[in-house]
């Protein structure tokens, strides 16, 4: 019976990104802001948004990150849609940063060191290609940094394998639900937040700490 007991916690507090919330107006698409004057964006996908969102926006200099659905071929795809892997898409963040604060090679490191990025199509107990790792360029310089940044993790082996991130051209992010945007902070309690995503969080914290903003350093 006690092994039953420990089976059942451990099913409920691994459970996957997908059925880690109560399905609710799921219909309800945040929405997607223009980027205010000298302001640059980012786009990566690396596992559950809930807690790359988090870890993107505690970076100095970040002033928004937006959850949503890249890499595919629906046209405002919605969670569920997402979930069952015919639209291709990734869950992704798209980072709204000031530049003259954050550079985009920072922000590059801090990607890799929000997942684990040698990992294919699979974070922890998320599995499948909605979940992949995948970073987006707007320009050949974006590119080249990505490129870059992936030859210094994996010379300094902080992975035991290789990167296996994809690297693709910026096409279209589409926003997801309102409920997924600042999902990590309200939902502290839960069992995959805490189990799964606020380890993430932590883990971030520490590689990054220099470039935090001040009340998320220790």
């Amino acid at each position: 019976m006690k092994k039953l007991i420990l089976y059942i916690a451990g099913v409920f507090l691994f459970v996957g990104c997908a059925n880690g919330q109560p399905k609710q107006n799921e219909d309800a698409m945040a929405s997607l802001p223009k980027p205010k004057a000298g302001e640059a964006i980012a786009t990566f996908g690396g596992g559950c948004f809930w807690s790359m969102s988090e870890a993107m926006s505690e970076l100095k200099g970040v002033n928004k990150v937006v959850s949503g659905y890249a890499g595919g071929n629906t046209k405002n795809p919605t969670y569920e849609e997402v979930s069952t892997r015919t639209t291709n898409h990734a869950e992704t963040v798209q980072v709204y940063y000031d530049s003259k604060v954050i550079s985009y090679a920072t922000i590059a490191d801090a990607f890799f060191f929000a997942h684990d990025p040698t990992t294919l199509n699979r974070q922890g107990p998320d599995e499948g290609t909605d979940y992949r790792s995948i970073a987006f360029y707007r320009t050949p310089e974006e590119k080249n940094i990505l490129l870059a940044t992936i030859k210094k993790v994996n010379q300094s082996k902080h992975y035991n394998n290789p990167i296996v991130t994809q690297v693709v051209p910026f096409t279209v992010f589409y926003a997801a639900e309102n409920y997924h945007q600042g999902y990590y902070k309200t939902h502290l309690d839960q069992p995959y937040i805490a189990s799964v995503s606020t380890p993430k969080v932590m883990k971030f914290r520490k590689a990054m700490a220099v470039d935090l903003k001040p009340e998320f350093r220790k």
